[in-house]
């Protein structure tokens, strides 16, 4: 099941005027949207901060498959018609992130410990489908800027009514114990979600788990944070020379 609520952080302004509402029904008949229906696949997960990494936000990702190696997504801070768009984030193989300047790739955070601990999910897919889909994720890294703090689920009022200030770089966790327990245990019970089982069906995933950039670039920033990756996440320096498998 994947509960929908409304969100915790009213966007300031007034509400919609009468002629606003018949302008946008006039553009959903006549106009083209054909660029946003292409955004058909959706993960929920969440950022912390890369210069700040006790700011953590629960993120909802609206992609589209531009190809097999590169992802485009849009995000939300939740899953209903008033959710906030807050950041963008692009997803690219191994083998695109093995291509970029050293210079760009302090940018991009790697996904394994999303995928194998449980966090990342496909909500509303069965299970084998969104193991099949995430699978395709593996060793992939993501650039994500949140553009809009509008706070979490669990403390209402610590989101900022409008965009404010520069955007921020969002990051990965990548060991256990880094992601704020509550913000972990609120979406979990919300949405339904059974982190541990999932983590567990996806143990057969690790085999296909390469090292990669930036898994102990926030090491130590997280008190109480477990001292080393599960099995399947590993930090290196450099891109592999070899070609991904």
């Amino acid at each position: 099941m994947v509960e929908k609520r409304e969100m915790h952080t009213q966007p300031a302004g007034e509400p919609k005027l009468i002629r606003q509402a018949i302008l946008e029904t006039g553009s959903s008949l006549l106009q083209d949207f054909a660029p946003v229906k292409q955004f058909d696949i959706y993960v929920a997960g969440f950022h912390p901060s890369r210069d700040d990494p006790s700011m953590q936000m629960e993120a909802h990702h609206y992609c589209r498959q531009v190809n097999q190696d590169f992802l485009q997504c849009v995000l939300f801070d939740g899953n209903t018609g008033d959710a906030n768009l807050i950041g963008i984030e692009y997803i690219i193989s191994e083998k695109l992130f093995d291509g970029l300047p050293p210079e760009e790739r302090k940018y991009w955070h790697p996904h394994n410990f999303e995928i194998l601990s449980g966090q990342l999910v496909a909500p509303g897919l069965p299970d084998v489908a969104e193991k099949a889909m995430l699978r395709l994720l593996m060793n992939s890294y993501g650039k994500t800027w949140h553009t809009w703090h509008t706070g979490r689920y669990d403390r209402p009022g610590s989101g900022d009514a409008l965009p404010m200030g520069d955007p921020m770089l969002m990051w990965s966790f990548n060991r256990d114990g880094e992601a704020d327990e509550a913000m972990l245990l609120d979406r979990n019970r919300r949405m339904e979600i059974d982190v541990e089982r999932k983590r567990r069906e996806r143990q057969d995933l690790v085999r296909h788990a390469h090292p990669q950039h930036g898994v102990d670039l926030l090491k130590g920033s997280f008190p109480g944070a477990a001292a080393a990756p599960p099995p399947g996440v590993r930090d290196r320096a450099e891109p592999r020379d070899d070609p991904a498998v």
